[in-house]
């Protein structure tokens, strides 16, 4: 009987601590929420940012050929990711393959044989289209690259050679007569064909601020009726490989 007792007594005295729980967890307030959400009352406070990448630039070429150096300027303009429009309008020296420099007693060059000096004048717009964009680096961009456009020849006298005789008819002596090359200018005139280029390269550096390229291209301006540069010798054919490194500025 005292076991039933002492039994019936836990079983209250539990109960009646889960009621006092029960009731203390009740009346306990809820914590409130203080979080506090911002609302501008000018909404221009809030502005959406966007990134405009530069897709203009400018800048100048340097051409390395056989026939010397050269100089140029371009602009470019990014059609998207891949494609790239450019306009170059350069000036570079043009040899003959027969062309042999000597020099005289004072050390004064000279060309034997040369009629005339020409510079190669192109204006061409050319594509250039970007290679495994999504598997090289964004700051070594490979590049293939095609143009065409109207090129001028300047064709200048480079001598008036003049012929001294014995008074017996005999050959004394040949002045070769060279024209000074800004002197030449004013005697020059302008010849009109169409030329074209094909080439590949890279450019190098990230796609804002500057841009660097090297590229090798070989350009092509054909005129079929010749230019005398070598006495008794014309010229069809005018271009050849170009190395150009070009240095600009994206805007």
């Amino acid at each position: 009987m005292r076991y039933k007792i002492n039994k019936y007594y836990t079983i209250r005295f539990l109960l009646f601590t889960f009621l006092l729980a029960a009731y203390a967890s009740a009346q306990t307030p809820t914590t409130p929420d203080t979080t506090i959400i911002f609302t501008p009352s000018n909404p221009n406070l809030i502005r959406e940012q966007s990134y405009n990448p530069a897709v203009h630039a400018w800048g100048l070429d340097v051409l390395l050929s056989n026939n010397g150096f050269g100089m140029g300027v371009f602009y470019r303009q990014e059609m998207n990711d891949e494609l790239s429009l450019i306009f170059n309008f350069a000036i570079s020296d043009v040899k003959d393959d027969a062309e042999f420099e000597q020099y005289d007693y004072y050390g004064n060059s000279i060309i034997p044989d040369k009629i005339n000096r020409l510079l190669l004048l192109p204006l061409t717009v050319s594509v250039q289209y970007r290679l495994f964009k999504d598997d090289i680096v964004d700051n070594l961009r490979p590049f293939i690259t095609a143009g065409l456009g109207p090129t001028m020849i300047f064709v200048a006298p480079y001598a008036h050679p003049t012929t001294y005789y014995y008074p017996d008819g005999s050959i004394n002596y040949t002045d070769p007569g060279k024209v000074e090359f800004f002197s030449s200018l004013k005697y020059g005139k302008l010849r009109y064909t169409i030329g074209g280029f094909i080439g590949a390269g890279v450019l190098f550096g990230m796609e804002k601020g500057t841009i660097t390229s090297l590229s090798v291209k070989y350009f092509l301006a054909p005129y079929p009726s010749g230019i005398e540069v070598m006495q008794g010798g014309y010229m069809k054919n005018f271009g050849g490989l170009f190395i150009t490194l070009a240095f600009g500025s994206m805007f």
